[in-house]
This record gives structure tokens, C-alpha cells and sequence, in this order.
């Protein structure tokens, strides 16, 4: 083996440049994402059926879709919100199941059922994937412009402009209303000529048509004949005939001679603004596998080739600035721990040749990194970037272990020549693929994890593999062959002259381990009650959450005004808001949405959401940020219920449909049983510290006006109920009538009467009512006129109706809050008839500390496994196990301390220390000579002789987290509790591997007699 590597040297140098090369050109092409892609096990059904009641719409159309729905293969939930004549339906999958036929059985069995649904009915299927959330969100502001002339100038110019960048995947316009005509009729007129909105919607439907009535050939041509009489101009349209009267009496009029036509806008019932100005937003969503920040770049030149004259656009969100936060980070994490790992390799070697050969390892092995991840089809994103940046010190690591071994053969004398010195190389195969071995295997059992903490930390273990792996082989040959090659005898000198620090540090350790060995059962026993109570107390104390915090730099506001609001009072509402939000300083620009939402999804005109951006640079952190906002907002807009949180909380949470902390769900059959219970619930959890934001869930989706026909009084009239609806409907919300082409846009046509009728209710009951032989009456004369206060939106899940009552924190951890929130829930009398059960985020928290133990468990036997294939010893085995779950009692009770909570970062942390305790175990025991009976004076000796690797690794692995685990920069506390973790691991896990370990084999193998230290 010496000789082959001392023959290829130069194939092997080669082939490592080829690799840094191919890995550079890899590292250019991969895309950069915020998150590694997932396929969410979910699919969405919005449903829209026009104007209907939400009793309706639930028995006549949401449960038989509910029903139909159960039946594609897969489903394991369903959970729907009806509200007025629109539904959502989300069907739940296993983890795993291929999504692309997920969406298409889904899609058939909606239209299977549709021809059994009410007339009119439309649906929509989307998966859940982070594409419902845009990439990039501009908004279009003009001091020349109208409202409708920007959301024409978004849909016919930027639209295809915007389409048109490779990995855009859609582009949603919000704001204005689309333009239409509106056609005003004259009742007295109509009344005149004996006719009604019906008679003048059917004349322009039959008279706007172009229709094709077959080919003809003539003289070796081919004619496609048409009928073409469309209406292309509004004065077309004025010009268009009625007839009026029947028979002898029969006459024309013109269209214009009736109505006044205008230009107009279709009804709309929502409101967007930009930085307190109306605007129209544009919502740009990537395509999965795009990269964000080079789809940011070209959307930013397709638009600077724009023609927009008075046309504002800024960015009110912008996603790249998240990733190359993240991004940026991270490298800073990785470039700050390689100075410190080499001022560590300095600090003990005080070889300049070392740390040039440990530095062109680390960027070589980094570059092959980016090349398996570019043939694995995986991107940059804060998962893959941060196992690089974990991995630094493991990679540093190995490169050190072998340089420190073959310079000490080098002090010792025994080796000069590249020969000797790769022999000596070789000495420390079996030690380093054992330890990178322990290291690598902890992440096999990740395979079996399903749910977010799977699809996350499967591409963090993927990333840490593929770079170990190559530091691996990179350690085993290419650092031997550079330190054969380069290393002198000054070297030796220079690392003898270091020898003065570590001779106070081999000193320390004699004393330590003396008394450690002189009496192991006394230190041994001592170790264990003080690490075990310490993270007993740690694990009972320790907060703990789900995902860990970050900064965005911009969080959502969701709010709802009082249920059924009218637009006009919910927008004076919000523009109080507004005045609060851009008083605040760290502030830079918002957007805010009415009857509408950021990712979609069903929404009444009373509510909606902004997307609040705040500065770079220095300013306060985002939870003082929006825990100030709410503050504002609850003491001076009191008509306003606000949530607020963090953008991809909220992306998190709707795609795993748990998009609240905190969810108490209550099922029952009986609404008032139902209602009674959901106020309680929501009383209750209002009085425990630190739940915020008490949602009861008992939403109501507006009032209702009901006309009851009075059949004996309208048949007397010559009416019937459907001819009284169709009537009403011409009235209050008019009939679009047709449509006509100007350029590439089809305008509706709307007929309608002028009046106050659409703002005040007493005008309904004055509305004339015509029957077909031309009597006319009023409609009180007929109906009866009433409102329906308080109608409700209608949730159920699997079938069931529930209500689902939520809250938020603040200032608190979510376990210790859910701990409050089951006694307070069962010390309610809730009737037997309504049962509770626990969601949300925590249910989802629940389900990853279950499956991220199951890791933990099963690296730990992984451990076992690899240790006995080593050593061949139950005794090695049992005392390097008790010696790493010491280390992890030591981590709970780190974390505890440093007040980190225990979320899944920290228990992937933790997970790795088992790995990374295991490797410095590894390199201790490699030491000892198995074969000859354990005496003190040798578990001693191997423990000097393994001092300065192990200190170098764990210092090295410790300097190098540290800027992770500071968290500095925007979107850099993903990682911060995984790298906290492991460095309370590696601090605790040193000295346990350098002095309980080997008192804990003496005390094994029964050998517990002293001798005193050398």
C-alpha cells in the first residue's frame, strides 16, 4: 500500500484536482434554494359556486365532495372549511406517497362527482408545495395611473414579460378589479316598454355571436363561412336592438335609448395597498427545482428592459434575500471555523507546512461535496449549506489526526523518510475509518424518519455523508502523500517547541487521571449521580419547541376586523394599522391584503394579511418587533384580531397543515354544545402567561339578507320564486350579459339598474318585480325581507364537525405552555358529548421528538455494534456507551443552561454527538493493546498519548460550530441549536473519553489497583 501510494502520487494529485475543479464547476450550477425539496403530503381543494348560503354549500357540496374524496387510495384525513359559496377541502397523505398521482386521483374524483353537484360549481386542486408562496412579490404604484389601468398594465405587459423567465412557475396579480362595461337600465323606461333585465341580457347575449356553419370550396379554395355579428365597440353596443311588445305593438329600441353605458369594473370585494397606497401586487412563484436567487436576478433585468412610464415598482418580498442571508452565513460560519481550526493546528503543531496542507484539504473536499450533491439533483439551501458548515470541523479533524500521528512518530525519531512516514500513515487507517465510520452512521437511521424532520435532516445527513466520506479517503492518502513529501525534520522541532504548552496541559491530565484511576469506583460512581441528576434536571427544565427561531427580516400580520365588516369599515380600520406599522422604525415597507392572502386560500372580505419588511443592518430583533406591533395594535385598534408571525412558520405550517402552535379541537354533533365548549376553551387558554393571539375558532362569515317568497302572494302576481331570484339577482348584482373583445381582453358586459340598492337593504323591499304578462308589484308585497345576523363558517375533519381553538406564544417555549394547556382543558366541564383533542404544531412536534428518539436509539445500537466490531470487547462496549449517554445528559443540561430550546435542530445535534464522542472514543481506544491485561499504567499512558488529537479535535470541531451556533445573520438560527448542541457535547464528551472512560474499563475488567504518574 506505501509503495502504491508513493508510485501513483502524482495520478492521485491529479485526480484530486480534477475533483476541486469539477466540484467548482458543480458548486456554479447548483440551485439555491431557502429549503431542500420536500413533497408535502398534501393536496388542496378550493372550491367556488358562486353566491350561496354556507348551510347550502356544506350539505349540497362540501360533504359529497368530502365523501368522494375519501375514496382516493392514499388519503389519511380530510379537513374542510365551507364558508359562503366557497369551500376548502385539504386531503392528508402519507409521507412518502407519490403526490403527482396523489393530484391526479384527486382531480378524477372530483370530476366524477361534479355533474352532481349544484349548478355552477368550480374547483381547483393544488398540491402543497412551497411554490403557493411567491419567490418575489412586487407592487405596481402610479400618481398618473388608475387602479384598473395598473392591474391592465400587470396582466397584459408584465404578466408575459414575467412568464417568460426560465423556472417561473406563475404570476398572481392582486389588486383593482378586472374591467368590464356597465350597463345602467332605466327602470321607468323598461316599465314603459313593458320589459325587464331579462328581456335586455337576452337581446345582447343572441345579438353578440359569431358562429361557424360549415366549409365551402369553390375555384380550389377552402372557406370556412362564419356568422359574424359580434359587438366589438361600445358604440356597437348602444346601437344594439330590443325588441319591445308582442304582436301588432311590437317595436325597436336601441340599447342606448334605455341604459347609459360607462366603463366600469367588475364587483370586487377586496383591497390591496402598498406602503398606505392603493397598488396592484404581483406574487411571482419559482418552479420547485429553480434556483431563487438567479430567478430573482432575471426578473430584476426583465424588468429594467420595461417600458413603465409612472409606474412605481418595489419589492414588498424577496425571498433571495432570505436564502443569500442564510447563504452568507453560513459561509462566514465555515471560513471563520477553517482560521480558527488552523490557529488550533498552529497553537499545538506550530507547523506552517501543516496548516498549508490541512488548508487545500478543506476547499478540495468542500468542492467534491458540491459534486455529489449536484449528481444527487440537491441544491443549496440552509439544510445542505449547514451540513457543510458542521462538517468543517469533522473534515479538519481528520486531516489533523493523521498529520498529529505521523509528527509524533516524527519527535519520537522512528520516522524520516516518506516511506517511514507513510507507514506510519498507515498505523491510523483502522482508527480513522472507525471514527468516521461512528460519525457517518448516526444519519442511517434518518432514513426511516419521515415528515419535516425527514425531508430536512435527510439533507443535512446526505451533505455531512458525501464530505466525510471524501475527507475519509482524503486523510487515509492524499495528506500522507502531501506530509511524506513536504515534512522536514524542522517541523519536528517546531512541534517539540510546542511541546512547552502541553506539558502544562500532560500534567493536569496526569493529576486528573491519577485520582481518577486510583479509585474508579468512588469516580466512576461520582461521574454518573452528577452528569445523570444534572440532565435529569436539564430534561425536566429544558424548553422545547419545533423549529428552531430565526430572524426573516419580515413576518406576517394576519388580522380579522368583526365578522361580516364591510369593506369600507374593515379598510378604515387597517388604515389605523397602517399608520402604527410605519411608525415603527424598523419598518422599511409593507403590503397589505384584504379578502385575500399572501398563499391563497379562503378568505372573507374581513380579513386578509400583510407582509411586513424590515430593515437590514443593526435594528431590534423580530420578536420585539412583533410583539411591539401587536401591543400597538390591540390597545388602539380594538375592532381588530391580529396573529403575527414569521413567513415560513406560515409556509411551514400550511403546507403540513398545522399552521398554529397551538390547536385544541373539539368535535361534536350538537353547534350550541359545539359553540359553548370552543368560548370556554378559549376563555381558558386566554389566562395562561404567555399564550397570545386566543383564536376560538367560531368564525362567522357574514350576515345574510333573506328574501322568504310568499308563493300564494307571488303566484297571484304571475310570479314564481325562480323568477322572483333571477330578478333580484338583475337588481343587486346585475347579470353579465355577454362579453366583447377590445385587444387581447374580453370584457363582461353587465346589465343592471341604477339605485342605492346595492348599499342600503330598505331598497330591496321596494324593488318592482315584473310578471311576463306585464303586471308589476313591489317586493314586500310578495317576500318578506329579513337579516340573517351571524353566519358561520362550518369546519369538519374526517367528516366530523369540530372547531378548532388556537393560540400563539410569546415568551414562552411550547411545551411547557401545552403542559398548561391540556390541565386547563381537562379541568373544563365540557359536556360528554364534545371530546378534545390536541393539533397544530405541537402535534407535529410530537410526532419528530418520537421519531428523532427513535434515532437516537438506534444510533446508540449502531454504536454498539461498530465498537464490539472493533474491539471485540463487551466490556469496551458497555463503557464507551455509558460514557456517551453521559456526554448527552451533559448536552440536556447545556442546553438548559444556555437557555437553547430542545427543538429538532438540537435533537440532530444531539443525535450527531453520539457520532462525534463515539470517534474520540475510537481514538483512545486504538491506542490501548487489548490483547494484554488492562493495567492503570497503560489505560494512562494511551490516554497521554491520545491527549493532543483529542483535545485538537474537540477544540477544532468546538471553534469551528461556534459561528453557527452564534446564529449571526438573517436565517442563521436554523442551525444554531444543532451546533449548540454538539459543542456542549464535545466540551462534556472530551474529558469524559479522556478520564471516565478508562476508569470506567479498569473498573470493568476488574483491575483497579493505582500506580502512581510518570
Amino acid at each position: 500500500m506505501t509503495q502504491g501510494i508513493l508510485r501513483h502520487g502524482r495520478a492521485l494529485g491529479l485526480t484530486v484536482l480534477l475533483l476541486t475543479l469539477g466540484g467548482i464547476f458543480a458548486g456554479s450550477r447548483l440551485p439555491v434554494s431557502l429549503f431542500p425539496h420536500i413533497d408535502y403530503p398534501r393536496v388542496v381543494v378550493a372550491v367556488d359556486a358562486g353566491e350561496r348560503d354556507a348551510a347550502q354549500m356544506a350539505t349540497a357540496i362540501t360533504r359529497p365532495i368530502e365523501i368522494a374524496l375519501r375514496t382516493v387510495p392514499g388519503v389519511t384525513g380530510i379537513r374542510s372549511t365551507t364558508s359562503r359559496g366557497s369551500a376548502e377541502v385539504a386531503l392528508n397523505f402519507d409521507w412518502g406517497a407519490e403526490m403527482v398521482s396523489a393530484t391526479l386521483a384527486t382531480q378524477s374524483a372530483l370530476s366524477a362527482i361534479l355533474p352532481d353537484l349544484l349548478p355552477g360549481t368550480r374547483f381547483e386542486v393544488r398540491r402543497s408545495d412551497p411554490t403557493i408562496f411567491p419567490v418575489l412579490g412586487l407592487s405596481l404604484t402610479s400618481d398618473t395611473l388608475e387602479i384598473r389601468a395598473l392591474r391592465q398594465l400587470a396582466e397584459l405587459s408584465l404578466r408575459p414579460l414575467l412568464t417568460s423567465v426560465p423556472g417561473v412557475a406563475g404570476v398572481d396579480v392582486l389588486g383593482g378589479s378586472p374591467r368590464e362595461i356597465a350597463v345602467a337600465v332605466d327602470p321607468a323606461r323598461l316599465h314603459a316598454l313593458a320589459l325587464t333585465l331579462a328581456d335586455v341580457a337576452l337581446a345582447l347575449n343572441t345579438s353578440n355571436t359569431v358562429r361557424a356553419v360549415g366549409k365551402i370550396e369553390d375555384r380550389h379554395r377552402l372557406y370556412l363561412t362564419l356568422v359574424d355579428d359580434r359587438i366589438t365597440t361600445p358604440a356597437a353596443l348602444a346601437a344594439t336592438p330590443i325588441k319591445t311588445g308582442r304582436g301588432a305593438n311590437a317595436g325597436i329600441v336601441t340599447l342606448g335609448q334605455i341604459a347609459t353605458i360607462t366603463p366600469s369594473e367588475a364587483p370586487n370585494f377586496t383591497r390591496v395597498t402598498a406602503n398606505g397606497r392603493e397598488a396592484v401586487l404581483i406574487n411571482i412563484r419559482q418552479s420547485p427545482q429553480a434556483d431563487s436567487v438567479r430567478l430573482v436576478r432575471a426578473i430584476d433585468r426583465q424588468l429594467a428592459r420595461a417600458k413603465l412610464p409612472g409606474v412605481t415598482v418595489t419589492p414588498f418580498y424577496d425571498q433571495s434575500e432570505l436564502v443569500t442571508g442564510a447563504a452568507s452565513a453560513v459561509r462566514d460560519a465555515i471560513l471563520l471555523g477553517a482560521m480558527l481550526a488552523g490557529l488550533v493546528l498552529f497553537l499545538f503543531l506550530r507547523s506552517a507546512r501543516l496548516m498549508l496542507i490541512t488548508g487545500l484539504m478543506l476547499p478540495a473536499v468542500l468542492a467534491a461535496t458540491c459534486l455529489a450533491l449536484y449528481a444527487l439533483d440537491m441544491s443549496f439551501n440552509m439544510m445542505t449549506l449547514g451540513g457543510m458548515a458542521a462538517a468543517v470541523g469533522l473534515i479538519v479533524d481528520d486531516a489533523v489526526v493523521m498529520l498529529e500521528h505521523m509528527m509524533r512518530r516524527m519527535q519520537e525519531g522512528l520516522t524520516q523518510s516518506a516511506p517511514a512516514l507513510l507507514s506510519a500513515a498507515a498505523e491510523m487507517g483502522k482508527p480513522l475509518i472507525g471514527s468516521t465510520t461512528a460519525t457517518v452512521i448516526v444519519f442511517l437511521p434518518l432514513a426511516f424518519v419521515s415528515g419535516v424532520t425527514g425531508g430536512f435532516f435527510k439533507a443535512l445527513a446526505v451533505t455531512m455523508t458525501a464530505a466525510l466520506g471524501v475527507s475519509l479517503l482524503y486523510a487515509r492518502f492524499i495528506v500522507p502523500l502531501l506530509a511524506a513529501r513536504w515534512l522536514q525534520a524542522a517541523d519536528a522541532a517546531a512541534a517539540d517547541r510546542a511541546g512547552t504548552f502541553m506539558h502544562g496541559v500532560t500534567r493536569l491530565y496526569d493529576f486528573l487521571s491519577f485520582r481518577a484511576l486510583t479509585h474508579p469506583r468512588w469516580f466512576v460512581g461520582g461521574v454518573v449521580v452528577v452528569l445523570a441528576s444534572a440532565g435529569c434536571l436539564g430534561y425536566q427544565r429544558v424548553e422545547s419547541g419545533f423549529m428552531p427561531k430565526m430572524d426573516e427580516g419580515g413576518f406576517i400580520l394576519d388580522y380579522r376586523a368583526k365578522s361580516g365588516a364591510a369593506l369600507t369599515a374593515t379598510d378604515a380600520l387597517l388604515r389605523q394599522a397602517e399608520a402604527i406599522i410605519r411608525a415603527t422604525p424598523e419598518v422599511v415597507g409593507y403590503s397589505r391584503r384584504t379578502g385575500l392572502q399572501l398563499g391563497g386560500g379562503l378568505t372573507e372580505a374581513d380579513e386578509g394579511d400583510f407582509f411586513i419588511r424590515l430593515k437590514d443592518g443593526p435594528r431590534r430583533g423580530i420578536e420585539e418587533v412583533m410583539g411591539e406591533i401587536r401591543g400597538k395594535l390591540e390597545t388602539t385598534v380594538p375592532g381588530l384580531s391580529i396573529e403575527t408571525l414569521q413567513l415560513m412558520e406560515d409556509l411551514i405550517g400550511d403546507l403540513t397543515a398545522v399552521p398554529q402552535p397551538i390547536e385544541v379541537k373539539l368535535f361534536g354533533d350538537d353547534p350550541a354544545q359545539l359553540a359553548d365548549a370552543a368560548a370556554a376553551s378559549a376563555a381558558a387558554l386566554k389566562k395562561i402567561p404567555g399564550l397570545v393571539e386566543v383564536q376560538d375558532g367560531l368564525r362567522v362569515a357574514g350576515d345574510a339578507i333573506l328574501i322568504k317568497v310568499e308563493r300564494a302572494a307571488a303566484a297571484l302576481a304571475g310570479l314564481n320564486p325562480e323568477e322572483v331570484a333571477s330578478q333580484a339577482q338583475a337588481a343587486v348584482g346585475g347579470i353579465v350579459a355577454t362579453q366583447i373583445q377590445q385587444g387581447e381582453v374580453l370584457l363582461d358586459v353587465r346589465v343592471k339598474t341604477p339605485g342605492e340598492v346595492e348599499q342600503r337593504v330598505a331598497a330591496l323591499a321596494n324593488l318592482p318585480f315584473r310578471s311576463a304578462d306585464g303586471r308589476v308589484v313591489m317586493l314586500r308585497q310578495i317576500a318578506t325581507v329579513s337579516i340573517a345576523a351571524g353566519q358561520k363558517q362550518l369546519t369538519r375533519e374526517d367528516l366530523a364537525p369540530f372547531v378548532p381553538v388556537t393560540a400563539r406564544l410569546e415568551g414562552r417555549d411550547l411545551g411547557s405552555a401545552m403542559v398548561d394547556v391540556k390541565n386547563v382543558i381537562g379541568r373544563l366541564a365540557l359536556p360528554p358529548t364534545v371530546r378534545a383533542e390536541f393539533g397544530g404544531i405541537y402535534a407535529q412536534q410530537q410526532k419528530s421528538f418520537t421519531d428523532l428518539a427513535t434515532v437516537f436509539l438506534a444510533a446508540l445500537l449502531l454504536m454498539a455494534l461498530l465498537l464490539t466490531g472493533l474491539f471485540a470487547r463487551w466490556d469496551v462496549t458497555f463503557a464507551a456507551l455509558v460514557t456517551i449517554l453521559l456526554t448527552a445528559a451533559g448536552v440536556l443540561c447545556g442546553l438548559w443552561l444556555s437557555g437553547t430550546e430542545l427543538d429538532i435542530s438540537a435533537l440532530m445535534g444531539l443525535t450527531m454527538v453520539v457520532g462525534m464522542v463515539t470517534e474520540l472514543a475510537i481514538f483512545y481506544l486504538a491506542e490501548i493493546d487489548f490483547t494484554q491485561p488492562l493495567e492503570p499504567a497503560k489505560v494512562r499512558a494511551a490516554g497521554r498519548a491520545r491527549l493532543r488529537p483529542i483535545l485538537m479535535s474537540a477544540l477544532i470541531a468546538i471553534l469551528t460550530l461556534a459561528p453557527l451556533a452564534l446564529g449571526l445573520g438573517r436565517g442563521a438560527g436554523l442551525q444554531r441549536p444543532l451546533a449548540t448542541a454538539i459543542i456542549f457535547g464535545l466540551f462534556i464528551g472530551a474529558p469524559l473519553v479522556l478520564t471516565f472512560l478508562p476508569a470506567a474499563l479498569l473498573l470493568l475488567s476488574g483491575k483497579v489497583s493505582a500506580a502512581k504518574p510518570r
